[in-house]
């Protein structure tokens, strides 16, 4: 009897294999790892190629179709990941918005002198302009056009960091350190001089006789922007 007990203990610790069910839950997870990837990269591809068409063509010139050709995929299947034109348009500005919002998030960092950080702050929106030219022209057409699809996105993303922004240049001037300006409107006017680099590019290249902006075109609208914007501020750069 105690021979029988023994014996079924031992029965009963003994574990069936795991390996088929692991390798087939690491197959799994593989597999969706991969599927997020290619949805990843054809939703940016797709992105890509609507940002290029919006600023070309415009909101209304612009077609669910034509997006689809030019990113190499079935109307069917754009609409899988987008479900409309409004659903993408949203989108596009969304992260256009999103990327020109990150840059200007820099202006409440009491570690560093207000020279230095309106000088970060105008390389950031330069930079921007040279690195996402057609991004910039799909927000500047949608303003121009009165903001009718995305101006309460607008007003709702824009508003707490201009005012976050206004709060930074009325703390320097209460203590002293540049002199008094209307905030708003100076942001405005960095706004405009900084992204007529990508907005109007298509402007200065045919007066400057060149298709493309160089670095050096940037290096001297920095420049001059920072030493106007600067001087404005009655601060020695």
């Amino acid at each position: 009897m105690p021979e029988k007990l023994v014996k079924k203990s031992e029965r009963s610790v003994v574990k069936k294999p795991r390996t088929a069910k692991t390798d087939g839950s690491a197959a799994t997870a593989a597999t969706t790892t991969l599927a997020a990837d290619k949805r990843g990269k054809l939703e940016t591809e797709i992105l890509r190629h609507a940002v290029t068409m919006f600023a070309e063509c415009g909101y209304e010139g612009t077609s669910i179709a034509s997006i689809a050709q030019q990113a190499g995929v079935s109307k069917q299947n754009l609409l899988y990941y987008f479900a409309s034109k409004p659903a993408l348009y949203q989108r596009v500005l969304d992260d256009v918005l999103d990327v020109w919002l990150a840059r200007m998030d820099s202006l409440a960092d009491d570690s560093r002198e207000p020279q230095d950080l309106l000088r970060s702050y105008i390389q950031e929106k330069l930079r921007f302009s040279r690195e996402h030219p057609s991004a910039s022209k799909v927000y500047a057409m949608e303003v121009i056009g009165g903001a009718k699809i995305y101006g309460q996105q607008i007003r709702t993303k824009v508003i707490p960091y201009l005012r976050k922004d206004i709060a930074s240049f009325e703390k320097w001037m209460s203590e002293g350190k540049i002199a008094t300006v209307n905030p708003t409107h100076l942001l405005f006017s960095i706004w405009a001089m900084t992204q007529s680099y990508a907005d109007f590019s298509t402007q200065m290249n045919l007066v400057l006789n060149q298709k493309k902006l160089s670095a050096k075109d940037f290096e001297a609208a920095e420049k001059l922007i920072v030493d106007m914007v600067l001087a404005a501020l009655a601060i020695s750069n």
